[in-house]
């Protein structure tokens, strides 16, 4: 199949992103998905065959969908389709804000950790403290349901990043590269404060001057957006590692 250049190149950076993730312990099995939108479309949305792992994905193995679940190109025909549950997820996100070109919901053991931990997110690191203002969304069992999505997107509301609860992560970004950066750095807190607290000692809390600071010099708009300029030598540890996600 001819791919537009937009379209190509998306596909390039989204296979890598895939390929990232288990480099840095961020997949589970087949499950969990990362969808971006087709640049010049408003409903378009790439996302991995149900059954790949995430090691596996290429940029021609990728799914196009629209955001009303219909598939416009599948590479593998009969044999491999789209879980309904990152469907759900997905979709909904892409669908109310028209801001995010890129999704990524993970299970992360640290994630999960953290999501079921009543006190959330806790900003006792300079890395937890970019996520100072993190939604939160109640589990409602797995995301199957069509009418979770106005209550996800409700609880999104203007937020780059998510804790559903009992279940794991979610950030939105305008960029891949962004929304690689702001999941490494969302796991990252999370293991920390797992750590943290399982060590037993009493923990250090910044005053809310320090925490309200740190988070302004993480906005995109404040000194830059976090993970463009990573993404080039992110391209190269994967080019020594896994070249084959152009593919």
């Amino acid at each position: 199949m001819n791919y537009s250049k937009e379209e190509w190149e998306t596909r390039v950076n989204l296979a890598a992103c895939y390929r990232l993730m288990p480099l840095f312990g961020m997949s589970d099995l087949i499950y969990n998905h990362i969808t971006a939108r087709i640049p010049g479309t408003d409903d378009e949305i790439l996302i991995n065959p149900y059954g790949y792992m995430y090691e596996e994905i290429t940029a021609s193995s990728l799914i196009k969908i629209n955001i009303k679940g219909d598939v416009l190109h599948n590479p593998h025909g009969e044999e491999l389709g789209v879980n309904q549950a990152g469907y759900v997820i997905h979709s909904a996100v892409h669908g109310a804000r028209h801001d995010v070109s890129c999704v990524i919901h993970t299970h992360s053991r640290a994630g999960m950790a953290v999501s079921a931990m009543e006190c959330g997110l806790l900003p006792i690191t300079q890395t937890s403290m970019r996520f100072k203002d993190i939604a939160y969304h109640d589990y409602e069992s797995v995301a199957i349901e069509m009418d979770e999505q106005a209550r996800l997107v409700a609880d999104l509301g203007k937020q780059d990043a998510m804790i559903l609860r009992n279940h794991g992560l979610l950030v939105a970004s305008a960029s891949i590269a962004e929304a690689f950066n702001a999941i490494y750095w969302l796991e990252m807190a999370c293991r920390v404060q797992v750590d943290a607290l399982s060590s037993g000692t009493k923990l250090i809390m910044p005053s809310e001057a320090v925490i309200n600071r740190t988070h302004h010099l993480y906005q995109p708009t404040v000194r830059r957006p976090f993970g463009l300029m990573e993404w080039p030598a992110m391209l190269r540890y994967l080019d020594r590692r896994t070249p084959g996600y152009k593919d």
